[in-house]
Order: structure tokens, then sequence, then C-alpha cells
């Protein structure tokens, strides 16, 4: 039964996301009186946040466009002589911090901000972005199937190389997803240059395929495709709530992690409602909902943590500069690329 429940919701979260992802294809551009928000933000919290803020500001009409990182990044490079989007939410820092050094983006201090970690905030006065919540990594690991193959439980990143896995990890492409690319940076920044690409190449011989998706690694190995998936944290924790049989490991060494911003572009038609927006991204109000579906969150708030999510993550976060991960994200990614694109599944 359990099994059956997991099913189900993996499959009404896929339907939901799709739904946020209509808007992806239909081209939009910013209108006047409107607001239109790129999104990487997953699909299912995505929807929860947007749907708070209309609640909030009935009076604010918003189009979504809801993609990956990547696949974000990607669209609002090409339209940069013509931006089509308001704001971006829920897009990683390091990303943010790359379309401000293309002068696409405008200051604004939002109302509330002096509450943030400072660790969450542009440290320019006004800033160009905020930080809202952030995210981790993990291995999702199936105990069942592990145990049907005999293999052993993970507990470092060096422990995956271990060519007993060989073809059963599968990761996100960091080119592609926020996730993939947090991880990668991590590791250079965790173990230094050489050792995190000796270690990512001896990775590399027992990966299976790397996706598209930061979530969907650990959806593979809740489903038993794979024993082990290197993913989110909180999806993780959400799958096994609904029956998967999986661990949510932090590896010893320190993971990786990434920011969630929110930013206004320059080309806005629409600062009034943009800034509202942005008040609004910083509140008491959002931050408690973004507590409920994030490991990390700009500053503390009394909702309980989502169950099931590992108590040790937060002590094991490394010390992350986004300025040199934005700064050399370009390069990491072609680097990675070259090395490693080979085993990228198909996008279906």
């Amino acid at each position: 039964m359990k099994r059956l429940n997991f099913a189900k919701a993996l499959q009404g979260r896929r339907a939901r996301a799709c739904l946020l992802l209509v808007a992806v294809l239909t081209g939009t551009t910013a209108v006047a009186g409107d607001l239109t928000i790129y999104s990487s933000a997953e699909g299912d919290n995505l929807k929860n946040f947007a749907s708070r803020f209309s609640k909030a500001h009935p009076e604010i009409k918003v189009t979504w466009v809801r993609d990956s990182a990547g696949s974000i990044q990607a669209r609002a490079i090409a339209e940069k002589d013509s931006p089509r989007n308001d704001l971006f939410f829920g897009h990683a820092v390091t990303n943010l911090m790359a379309l401000d050094a293309m002068n696409l983006l405008q200051s604004y201090r939002p109302a509330g901000i002096e509450k943030l970690n400072d660790k969450f905030r542009d440290p320019r006065d006004p800033p160009t972005w905020t930080g809202l919540w952030g995210f981790g990594t993990a291995i999702c690991f199936n105990i069942v199937e592990a145990q049907k193959k005999n293999l052993p439980r993970p507990e470092k990143w060096s422990d995956l190389t271990d060519p007993v896995y060989k073809g059963q990890i599968t990761m996100p492409n960091p080119s592609s997803s926020g996730t993939g690319f947090l991880n990668v940076s991590g590791w250079l920044q965790l173990m230094g240059k050489d050792k995190a690409w000796a270690f990512m190449d001896a990775l590399h011989r027992n990966i299976a395929s790397y996706s598209y998706s930061g979530s969907r690694p650990c959806e593979q190995a809740a489903a038993g495709d794979y024993v082990v998936g290197i993913s989110l944290p909180l999806r993780g924790a959400s799958l096994k709530s609904v029956g998967a049989p999986i661990d949510i490991i932090i590896p010893a060494e320190g993971i990786g992690w990434e920011l969630q911003g929110v930013a206004i572009t320059k080309a806005t038609q629409n600062l009034k409602d943009a800034q509202t927006f942005v008040d609004w991204a910083v509140s008491e109000a959002a931050m408690s909902a973004y507590a409920a579906r994030s490991e990390i969150v700009a500053y503390p708030v009394k909702t309980p943590k989502p169950k099931n999510l590992p108590p040790e993550l937060a002590s094991r976060l490394i010390k992350n500069d986004f300025a040199w991960a934005s700064e050399n994200q370009a390069e990491i990614i072609k680097e990675w690329r070259t090395r490693y694109d080979s085993k990228t599944e198909v996008r279906k």
C-alpha cells in the first residue's frame, strides 16, 4: 500500500509541475499592468508560493514561467536585448549575480530586508538581489534495492567512487540544473580543483546517467530504477514521507548549497507591482511558506521543519563562495560537459 501511495504522489507531483510549465511554451511578453515572473523553483513549491502571493495581492496578475535553472538562465540571456519578464523569483543567486554582471537587474531595497541573515543578502545597498531560502544536496539511497544487490550504504562522497556502485548512480547535469551545479561547485570548493575533478572522474565511471532535473535522481532512486540518486534532501524527505523505501544521507565531508533569490529586471514596465512582490517575498508570511518546504530560510521562523529531513544537514553546509561560483560558472560547466556530458539523458 505504501508503494502504491508513493507512486500516486509522484504522479501527482509531476502533473502539478506540468501545469506550471505551460507558460514556458507561450512566449509571453511583459505588458504594463501585469507581472511576468521567471522561476526555477521546484514546481510544486512554486505553485504553493504563487497561490499565497495571489491571496495576499489579488489585484496583481502574475504570469509564471517555470523551468530548470539552466533553462531559465539561458532564456534570460537569449532575451537580454529585449527582456520579457519583470522579475526572477526562486532563481539561484549564482545565476542572479551573472545576470547582474550583464546589467539586467535593477536595485531595490525591500521592506524588512534588515531582518535577513547577512549571508542571504547582496552586500550592496541598495541590493540588486535578495536571498530568500536555500537548499543543499544529499544522497537518496534505496535501501530495498541496495539489499537485493548487496550494496553498502554510502556515508561519504568518496564512497560513491567504489566500483561496486557502477551503473547504480544518477545525478543532475550542472548545465541544466541548479542542483547539479551546486554539487560540482561544492566539490571544487570542498576538495580543491585537482582533487575535485579526480573525484568526479571516478564518480563518472559509476554514473548511469545525468538528469536534466535536480529532483529526478531522487525520484529515480525512490522508484527503484537506481540505488543512488544525488539530489535534493527535501525531495527525498517528501518521497520518504509517502512511502518511498529510501534513506536521505548527508555526506560526512560536507555539502554544497545554493540560495534562491528574487530580483527585479531593469526592463520592467511594472516597477510598483514588482516592488510589491519583492516586499512580499521577504515578509514573514512568505518566509514561513519557504520554511515548510526548504532546508534553510533567510531569517528564522517558527514553522516546523519538514518530516524526515536529516537533522545534521545544517551543520554540514560548506562555507560557500557564491561570487566565486558565479564568476566561474561558465568555465566550470564547460569543463564538466567536456568530460562527462556523454552520459546525459535525453529530455522527453
